[in-house]
Order: structure tokens, then C-alpha cells, then sequence
């Protein structure tokens, strides 16, 4: 590939290592292509609010695209630029049909409000019985009625004793067309999208709005929710840790997230006579 212009990469399992840090190396890389006039982007299933622990440990930050592709915030100035959101009607469809083919599973939804910390107790609401992913769970809980009350840019269906893949299996046909479904952890989460938004339609939203195009882009990711992006970049690339299912559609596989496999790769470009230099990668 040609020296990319846009660098664009999931944020957990991919930029992070598994202590949920930015290295110093992969921080160092982003940070010189960035000076040498490149531009980046991060592109996670993370809430706007979830962005500046990640955004602090590097230098060049500016946009993120969250909720998989739904919302463009802008970690500098903290405002949401702009949300593709559910409707009421099509969440409330999708929440029936979730109870109806996985019963006993728990719903959620995420909203955003001007900036990241604003309104902070309505972003992420969930039914008394839903059982978060995380550790972290900030989620205020509320009715089901209350929970479908207003668009969302992302619904959330737990189903704690199944994979993400059997949820996805039992509910697509269900829900059609009505919505994006993907998953970013393998232990029984679908998160659901407005139709046709992804990871992808964001990024190239982004790219376009620089006069940039796929091939201008290469991306970064480890999980199924980043096969569309990873797609459509001129050069994907899957992490070592990676999704068997990412790996299939990825250009390219790195190193995992525990050894620098971001930075590996940009260093092609920004770093070329570093020794070892993407040692660990290898064609997908």
C-alpha cells in the first residue's frame, strides 16, 4: 500500500493492550504519523464518554467514531458532531423480537447528548434485569417502556448464557433488515445499529469529508463489528488476537494487541528503518 493518509483503528483488543493501555511504542507511531501530516481517527463500539481515558495517552486525538460508526465526537472541542439514531418504532420492534427468540435476555440502550459528560445519567439505560459486559457499568436502570421512549444510536441485547455469534444467529432473522447487528464481545452481547450503519459508512463519512477515499485508509481491528471497516479501507488489517471471522476478510494480520501490532504496521511508513519494523505480520 501506498503511505497512508488516514490511520483508523478500533480502540479494546486493538490499540490498547490488555491492560487497556496506549504502549509508549504504538503512542510514538500514531504521534509521528500524525506530524508528518497524516491524519487519525479512532473507531470504536465505545460511547463518546468513554473516549478521554484512551484520548489522554496520545498526543493527536481529534475525532472518534463511536457506537460503531453511529456518532462522530470530537474529543477536543467534546461535542458530538453528529448521530445516526433508532427510532422509537424500531426499537421497540427489535426489543420484541429479542425477548420473543432469546428469552430471558436483557435490554439496553445507548444515547448521546451534546458532549460526552453532558446528561450523563440518560446515556446508557438499561432493564432492571440486564447484566452488564463490563466491569464499569454506568447504566442507569428504567422500565421497558422508558427504555423505548426515545431514539438511541445503539441497542444493546445480553443474553449471558449464550455466544454473541448464537444471539446474532437467533435474532437476524427476526429483525431482517431493520437494523445493523454485530457483536464486539464474544460472551453473549449484540449490539444493534440504525440499518446500514457500521463501522464502515462512518470512516467513510470521515474520509470523505477530508477528500479522502478506501484507498487512502488503512484500518485496524480485532472483532466481528470491524469486518465492514477493515473491508473497505484500501489496506484492512486484523490483529494477531483477532475474530477468525476478521482475519478472513483482513489484507493483512499483525502482531496482537500485547505486542504493539498497531504500531508495528504504521511504523512501515513513519519508521521504516526500525529493525523490526511489522517482524510480526503476515499476509491474511
Amino acid at each position: 500500500m501506498q503511505v497512508p493518509r488516514l490511520v483508523a483503528t478500533d480502540v479494546d483488543g486493538t490499540l490498547l493492550d490488555p491492560q487497556l493501555q496506549v504502549t509508549a511504542r504504538t503512542a510514538r507511531a500514531v504521534d509521528d504519523h500524525v506530524a508528518a501530516g497524516g491524519r487519525f481517527v479512532l473507531v470504536t463500539g465505545r460511547p463518546p464518554r468513554w473516549i478521554p481515558p484512551v484520548a489522554a495517552q496520545l498526543g493527536s486525538v481529534r475525532l472518534a467514531l463511536c457506537a460503531n460508526g453511529a456518532v462522530l465526537y470530537d474529543v477536543v472541542a467534546d461535542r458530538v458532531l453528529w448521530a445516526r439514531q433508532i427510532d422509537r418504532d424500531t426499537l421497540a420492534f427489535v426489543a420484541d423480537a429479542a425477548h420473543r427468540t432469546l428469552p430471558g435476555c436483557g435490554i439496553a440502550v445507548e444515547r448521546v447528548a451534546a458532549g460526552a459528560f453532558d446528561d450523563v445519567d440518560s446515556q446508557f439505560l438499561a432493564e432492571p434485569g440486564y447484566s452488564h459486559a463490563w466491569e464499569d457499568d454506568d447504566s442507569g436502570r428504567t422500565d421497558r417502556a422508558a427504555l423505548l421512549s426515545s431514539p438511541a444510536v445503539k441497542l444493546l441485547v445480553r443474553a449471558p448464557g449464550m455466544t454473541s455469534e448464537e444471539m446474532v444467529a437467533a435474532l437476524g432473522p427476526a429483525v431482517g433488515d431493520a437494523v445493523d447487528l454485530t457483536f464486539s464481545h464474544p460472551g453473549g452481547l449484540v449490539e444493534a445499529s440504525s440499518p446500514g450503519i457500521t463501522k464502515a459508512t462512518g470512516l467513510a463519512d470521515v474520509a470523505g469529508a477530508d477528500g479522502l477515499d478506501a484507498s487512502d485508509v488503512v484500518a485496524f481491528g480485532d472483532m466481528p463489528n470491524d469486518i465492514e471497516m477493515v473491508r473497505w479501507a484500501g489496506h484492512g488489517v486484523a490483529m494477531g488476537n483477532a475474530h477468525p471471522a476478521l482475519i478472513a476478510v483482513a489484507d493483512e494480520v499483525t502482531a496482537s494487541n500485547a505486542d504493539d501490532g498497531v504500531a508495528r504496521v504504521v511504523e512501515r511508513w513513519v519508521s521504516p528503518d526500525l529493525p523490526d519494523t511489522a517482524a510480526e505480520t503476515r499476509r491474511a
